[in-house]
């Protein structure tokens, strides 16, 4: 009878959803396990009504204490910084619990932990915030503008703001949306004067959802798996470990013995393939698994049933957020009237890079990889993905997208779309097959030594200028890319430049003289004006461009420390270098010994050029339409120069 129910409920879980049937058959033994084994002493006991799942911990004698949450007249609470929230709910199966952030100061639209900036997590402990959350924020200073939020008039901010005490919010015009966490790193919900003072959070929302069905505020909050407990001696591990270092753990840990493993959601040492380890189970040897399951069939099934449909709630939940991501991803990509980019599908990218093959991969940087795909319309492409779990550079992805979507220009990487689908968004663009500037600049492939010629170089100078001046004039709004370097100038197979990576490029509005924003960019190209008053506008590419320039003249890197402590900054060595009549020195060898006065005359000229784009003071250097002309002039010399010899 009991074989019979054994096999029975093994075949319906087989056949609930063949995604699952792994999960829920692991699911069943673990529970399995769970019955029969004598539950470990290290679980923490209940807080009132509620449970205490290992490693959570309310004492110093159970759980795991790096877990630590307190246990307040039948209430758990959980510790911040320098702030305790409530404990709404606790899910050990997926290692997640939700928290209850704090209200609103009374009659004001400021959050009543404005004092603490926030929810503000310990980076040194197991705990970080989940990409579950949807976060609005509310009271914000213009300065919020800079960031990768939706400020939008449509943004759902606006309806929560409609409803209830945070009507008070509606005062406050400038409001956010945003999803908040999704990786080990992020650790905050901050609040503060200089930014937004106050902030609501749900859990799990869906954004088509009319707001009366919104579920209650709430910041869920992860922890990762425990290793194996710390310990001083023998003394403080059971009889299934032994307490001992690690090579690569200087901690003395209880290391399970040999034929057990550490099973890290209930902090026990167990036998693989069910609870048969000495001490886990009893002392008891060789009884009929019959005889230990008559007892408790009913108890078992039960909780076996029970596992499978908090499972396929979960297979369901994350099927839900993972559609509910790629919304809200489409939002952004439409957002402020932007021209909707091509939606490739998942399955379109993955068959297109052999499922993002290692020998497809063509550059990585601190944003993401780049792959060499082919679409199966014959197309090559360039596919750019975001590392997983690295917000900042799917931000700058989704910004990328935004920004090309409005531009068109023969100089510009052309993005041929964007796939939301996955975990990490991706970018398709056409496949520039000759590299980098930089690449060419530094000789690499090519026995350590540049071959591009004098006049290549001028060409692609004035197709940089000639893109970076549309960008600034032409493009409505305005754009500034911030990121100019040679690094970020491709070529293709004729020389041609094309600049790509507009990860932090930002749309300057015609009201608007800079944007305030934190610099970023790359040491070595930074405009130090900008890095200063950390106000951006068209200047600082003017600057970046400089450094460029003084890289074709010279195939030296902007920032190399190979050089000397004074000479590490390529626009500082140049400066001096001509300032004291030594230029001829630092211009590339392969131009200066194979080039005409004439052309060096033209070199002459382009450092000079590139020096009043380097001035300290941004009113004194060109516009990027004034550069281009320049450079154009130079060329058109040397040009004619060049068909009449």
């Amino acid at each position: 009878m009991y074989v019979f129910s054994q096999y029975s409920l093994i075949s319906a879980f087989i056949f609930m959803e063949p995604k699952l049937s792994n999960q829920l058959l692991f699911a069943a033994a673990l529970l399995l396990s769970v019955v029969l084994c004598a539950f470990s002493a290290k679980q923490c006991p209940n807080c009132g009504s509620n449970s205490v799942p290992y490693p959570l911990s309310t004492q110093t004698t159970c759980g795991d204490q790096s877990y630590k949450i307190r246990c307040n007249a039948g209430v758990l609470i959980f510790n911040t910084l320098n702030n305790s929230y409530p404990i709404i709910s606790i899910n050990a199966l997926n290692q997640r619990l939700v928290i209850q952030p704090t209200n609103l100061f009374p009659n004001t639209c400021i959050s009543s932990d404005f004092i603490h900036q926030g929810i503000q997590l310990s980076p040194s402990l197991p705990f970080n915030i989940t990409g579950e959350n949807t976060v609005m924020l509310y009271n914000c200073s213009d300065s919020i503008l800079d960031q990768p939020l939706d400020c939008s008039a449509s943004s759902l901010c606006h309806l929560y703001a409609k409803r209830g005490e945070y009507s008070r919010c509606s005062d406050t015009p400038l409001c956010c949306t945003f999803k908040a966490g999704g990786s080990a790193s992020a650790h905050k919900i901050r609040v503060r004067e200089n930014g937004c003072r106050a902030y609501r959070s749900f859990v799990g929302l869906d954004w088509g959802s009319p707001v009366e069905k919104w579920p209650n505020p709430g910041v869920e909050i992860q922890w990762v798996l425990p290793q194996e407990p710390a310990c001083e001696s023998q003394v403080d591990c059971d009889v299934d470990s032994t307490c001992q270092p690690k090579p690569a753990d200087p901690v003395k840990r209880c290391y399970c013995k040999a034929g057990l493993q550490w099973n890290p959601i209930q902090g026990i040492c167990v036998q693989t393939g069910g609870c048969q380890s000495p001490g886990g189970c009893g002392r008891q040897k060789k009884i009929p698994l019959i005889a230990g399951l008559a007892s408790g069939l009913g108890a078992t099934f039960l909780l076996v049933i029970s596992i499978g449909i908090l499972l396929h709630r979960r297979y369901k939940h994350i099927r839900e957020a993972q559609q509910r991501l790629a919304r809200h991803r489409e939002e952004i990509l439409s957002a402020d009237g932007s021209k909707a980019a091509k939606h490739f599908t998942s399955k379109e990218i993955k068959k297109a890079t052999n499922n993002f093959s290692k020998d497809c991969l063509v550059g990585t940087g601190g944003y993401g990889d780049v792959y060499k795909g082919c679409l199966e319309d014959g197309t090559v492409v360039a596919v750019k993905c975001a590392k997983i779990g690295n917000t900042k550079g799917t931000d700058q992805l989704l910004n990328e997208v935004r920004i090309l979507c409005q531009v068109n220009h023969k100089t510009l990487v052309r993005l041929l779309g964007c796939c939301v689908e996955l975990e990490q968004p991706i970018l398709v663009y056409e496949y520039i097959q000759n590299g980098t500037l930089l690449d060419h600049l530094q000789g690499l492939g090519l026995g350590g030594k540049s071959q591009l010629s004098w006049i290549h170089r001028l060409r692609i100078a004035k197709d940089s200028a000639e893109c970076l001046t549309y960008l600034h004039i032409s493009a409505v709004p305005p754009i500034y890319h911030r990121d100019v370097k040679s690094s970020n100038i491709l070529l293709d197979d004729k020389f041609n430049a094309k600049i790509s990576d507009f990860g932090l490029s930002r749309l300057a509005y015609s009201d608007l003289s800079h944007i305030s924003t934190c610099a970023q960019g790359t040491i070595g190209y930074l405009d130090p004006e900008y890095f200063r008053k950390f106000q951006l506008t068209d200047k600082s590419d003017v600057y970046s461009f400089g450094v460029v320039l003084l890289e074709l003249l010279t195939s030296l890197r902007a920032i190399d420390f190979s050089r000397g402590e004074d000479n590490v900054n390529l626009a500082a060595y140049v400066q001096r270098m001509t300032e004291n009549g030594r230029l001829i020195d630092v211009i590339d060898p392969m131009l200066r010994e194979r080039s005409s006065s004439l052309e060096l005359d033209s070199m002459n000229a382009l450092t000079q050029l590139a020096l009043a784009c380097l001035e300290e003071k941004r009113e004194n250097r060109p516009s990027m339409k004034e550069v281009a002309e320049d450079i154009d002039y130079i060329l058109n010399i040397v040009s004619t120069n060049h068909v009449e010899n």
